[in-house]
């Protein structure tokens, strides 16, 4: 799967309460999550946001609460990926439970700023930097991760899996 966008660059510690706001978990929506997703630290996210784009952030992205709100939030909105030098692990789960890729690669980061355009080949874990024309490679996926990811998350995934199917 190759993933293209524009990047949305953040520092450390983006907790799950500044992707969205506590104030809005009474919300199941997908869609309605994304009308508020980031915007206690990024008002202006959700007017710049287009589908397909990619989050990028230092360390410790989607730390705090254990909530499957945040990283529903940011696939909602249309983001694609997550690059971040690392993840807190229950939101690495969660985003993956939901289909929604994350790579960790500090280089790709560090390489990047806000409004570069990257390509992502998850299958190599390559990231591709075509603004500034760098290319880092991430720890690729094993396969049953990317077999999750590409069938949209865990429950589609193991749905495919139990009747039967490849996933």
């Amino acid at each position: 799967m190759i993933l293209r966008g524009k990047a949305h660059k953040y520092g450390a510690d983006v907790d799950t309460d500044a992707i969205i706001p506590a104030r809005y978990l009474n919300v199941s929506d997908p869609a309605l999550l994304a009308e508020h997703c980031m915007e206690d630290i990024d008002p202006e996210f959700r007017q710049r946001i287009s589908k397909s784009d990619i989050v990028v952030a230092t360390s410790n992205f989607g730390c705090g609460s254990s909530r499957e709100h945040a990283p529903i939030a940011l696939a909602a909105c249309g983001v694609s990926c997550v690059i971040a030098h690392s993840f807190a692990r229950i939101f690495f789960r969660n985003a993956i439970n939901i289909g929604l890729p994350l790579l960790e690669c500090p280089e790709a980061v560090d390489a990047c700023e806000a409004g570069d355009i990257l390509e992502v080949d998850l299958a190599r874990g390559e990231i591709s930097n075509r603004t500034r024309g760098t290319t880092c490679t991430a720890k690729p996926y094993p396969e049953f991760m990317t077999g999750i990811i590409d069938a949209g998350g865990l429950i589609p995934y193991t749905r495919r899996r139990l009747e039967g199917g490849h996933a």
